[in-house]
């Protein structure tokens, strides 16, 4: 049993010794008020986040990850509590502006950010905590049962394809294909990060989870858990370059100019393509089974786009 969604916050943050100025945000996962004395509080109400031994494991990790000493801050729990079977943390206060809401700021400044996020995860190593989370909302940790990142990666690509398959095939006629073809590609990827060594991935690098200075320099990075892991730095810069704009009318050029970036940094196209087609099938239905929301959609998308077709081996435009 979780705490009813209109529970009263402010009262429970009250109780446990922490005054509230109010809410701040609410997402999937909860509501989070800001705290007094620097904190913040959140209330991990939605489906995915109700329950300790998610918080436990985020615990964990968030000190594995301030051991990297990455050069923005990113989130550090100094309490835990429960409240009618749902969980609650307490964290520091992360400081900066949603890269959303900085105004005023270039396309260049904006692409600098995400890239200068990538490029410091790029030389963590990720250790016991990174690889103990699950992605999506599963229950089960990724890389349970699995040897490196691959297979893990491919185990939820399958998983999730059975899962809402009627959907995936209808947004995308030759689905079953796809699917195979991309199965083969990710379990045949070698390299740093798919053999061991593996990176820590934030998975879900957008501008909603960066907080930047007046400067546009990240100053944070938030959010922490949805997809991330231990793997491949490459999954990260192919993600990040998508979300930087997902829907707008430059969301195209936007994606090209930073695939194009971390591709002089090293990354090889192919790979990023290979990565997106995997986010693409795992992450579709990510916010609603039935395939009907904007994500589904930008995954599907991305399931017929000529690139990602060729880096999968398959010839020809998909049909829409």
């Amino acid at each position: 049993m979780t705490a009813p969604l209109d529970t009263d916050w402010a009262a429970v943050f009250d109780a446990l010794g922490h005054r509230s100025a109010g809410p701040i945000g609410q997402g999937m996962e909860g509501v989070v008020h800001r705290l007094d004395g620097g904190l913040v509080g959140k209330a991990w109400t939605g489906p995915h986040g109700a329950g300790g031994r998610r918080l436990s494991r985020l615990s964990a990790f968030y000190e594995e990850l301030a051991a990297q000493h990455l050069p923005f801050a990113t989130p550090r729990i100094v309490a835990r509590h429960e409240h009618r079977g749902t969980a609650v943390s307490i964290e520091h206060e992360l400081s900066g502006t949603p890269l959303t809401e900085a105004h005023g700021l270039s396309d260049a400044t904006v692409e600098e950010a995400t890239a200068t996020v990538v490029t410091a995860l790029a030389g963590t190593e990720a250790g016991p905590a990174a690889r103990a989370l699950s992605a999506l909302g599963e229950d089960t940790p990724l890389w349970a049962g699995h040897a490196d990142w691959p297979t893990a990666l491919a185990a939820l690509v399958r998983r999730r394809a059975a899962a809402f398959h009627p959907v995936l095939a209808a947004a995308v006629p030759d689905f079953d294909t796809t699917l195979d073809r991309l199965l083969h590609r990710l379990e045949r990827l070698t390299g740093r990060g798919a053999r061991g060594g593996e990176a820590i991935v934030h998975g879900d690098i957008c501008p909603e989870n960066l907080l930047v200075d007046g400067a546009g320099r990240v100053t944070a990075v938030l959010d922490w858990g949805f997809f991330t892991t231990a793997g491949d730095n490459a999954f990260d810069a192919s993600t990040a370059a998508g979300f930087r704009d997902m829907y707008g009318p430059e969301a195209a050029r936007r994606d090209a100019a930073l695939l194009r970036r971390f591709e002089a940094l090293g990354h090889d196209r192919e790979r990023l393509l290979i990565y997106r087609a995997a986010y693409a099938v795992a992450g579709a239905n990510a916010y609603g089974a039935d395939g009907k929301d904007g994500h589904f959609a930008w995954c599907a998308a991305a399931l017929r786009r000529d690139d990602v077709r060729a880096a999968l081996g398959l010839r020809g435009r998909a049909a829409d």
